[in-house]
């Protein structure tokens, strides 16, 4: 099924095999020797549906950028695999300073590493991306300026949007409302993390204090009727990730998920992977899981994939032909035959 993807972290998104490589070409001391054992440390397993335990997989895979070519073949193999499962197009979000971290390499180099490899890669593969830009809420905030001003001086040239990110709960947004005021100025989409790990009061915040265009899992927005009359009036799109909910704790099964009430509300639901490569997954099985667990029929899931191509990081004209394109590849009514590849 032709698909869109919104939400997916370039950091999240790493191949294992491409991990072991890396590690043995940089002499790296990696926890295990071989894929199968590699996998716990950087993939959920069998470990406790929370939050630390999906986010302590990034301390691994965070030592993995060594070289600038190591972070564009990331980059690179992040948008092909993309592309494999059928996603015509993707939005990749990631973090000039988490990839620069580890040998102090400059942010706005890094970013323009990212930029090459994707284009190429979108080229290579004949599927459209656009890059996002993630600011991390825990981390100082004149950090946070630093890197977005990296993103304002490349619109226009692969950055198509910005994000927030991190710690809800402990970090309020106010601190960032100047940052995100300018990049509505500049022509940059917003997306920021909220209603996830807090409460539906930061979905609200997000929307109000940060401008935001749509809402990062803001699975929570569900519990407060005023903050979902909120998303309906302003028509804010949700990014919506059922498999990473469920193994960060923040739904206790896939049949309390709130996607179907959500759909039934109208709201501008979307499904995308999260980190395909800590939750061992394609876009795929999350719209089988939607099918399948939730009983999504599929007019549902292409409504979702509709519901992307209106709010994705685009001009209008370019929002309207990526409507178009996926009103031709989805029929309105189910298929009787598995779609071909690449929807043709």
């Amino acid at each position: 099924m032709p698909k869109i993807d919104l939400h997916r972290h370039l950091e999240g998104s790493l191949r294992l095999n491409t991990l072991l490589e890396i590690a043995r070409e940089y002499g790296l001391d990696l926890p295990a020797a071989n894929l199968e054992k590699l996998r716990p440390f950087v993939q959920i397993t069998d470990d406790p549906p929370n939050h630390e335990a999906f986010l302590s997989k990034f301390e691994i895979l965070r030592h993995f950028y060594r070289s600038p070519e190591a972070i564009s073949r990331v980059a690179y193999e992040a948008v092909a695999d993309a592309a494999v499962d059928n996603i015509h197009y993707l939005e990749l979000r990631f973090s000039p300073q988490a990839l620069a971290r580890v040998r102090g390499f400059d942010w706005a180099e890094v970013t323009d590493w990212v930029i090459t490899a994707v284009q190429q890669a979108s080229q290579d593969y004949n599927i459209q991306v656009g890059l996002i830009v993630t600011l991390v809420r825990h981390e100082p905030v004149a950090q946070a300026y630093h890197v977005a001003q990296i993103a304002y001086d490349r619109v226009d040239k692969g950055i198509v949007g910005i994000d927030l990110a991190g710690d809800e709960v402990k970090y309020p947004p106010a601190p960032f409302t100047p940052i995100f005021k300018t990049a509505k100025e500049v022509g940059l989409g917003v997306t920021i993390h909220a209603g996830e790990w807090a409460s539906a009061v930061g979905v609200r915040q997000a929307i109000e204090t940060l401008y935001a265009d749509r809402v990062g899992h803001g699975v929570r927005a569900i519990e407060n009727s005023w903050v979902l009359k909120l998303i309906q009036e302003r028509a804010v799109a949700l990014e919506v990730c059922l498999t990473s909910n469920l193994q960060t704790g923040v739904v206790h099964s896939i049949s309390h998920h709130p996607l179907v009430d959500m759909l039934d509300l109208n709201i501008l639901a979307t499904l995308n992977t999260d980190d395909p490569c800590v939750s061992n997954l394609t876009l795929t099985d999350e719209y089988e899981v939607a099918m399948q667990d939730l009983g999504l029929p599929y007019q549902q899931l292409r409504r979702m994939v509709l519901n992307a191509a209106a709010t994705a990081f685009l001009p209008p004209d370019g929002r309207l032909r990526l409507i178009s394109h996926f009103k031709n590849v989805l029929p309105e009514s189910a298929p009787n035959a598995p779609f071909l590849e690449n929807g043709d």
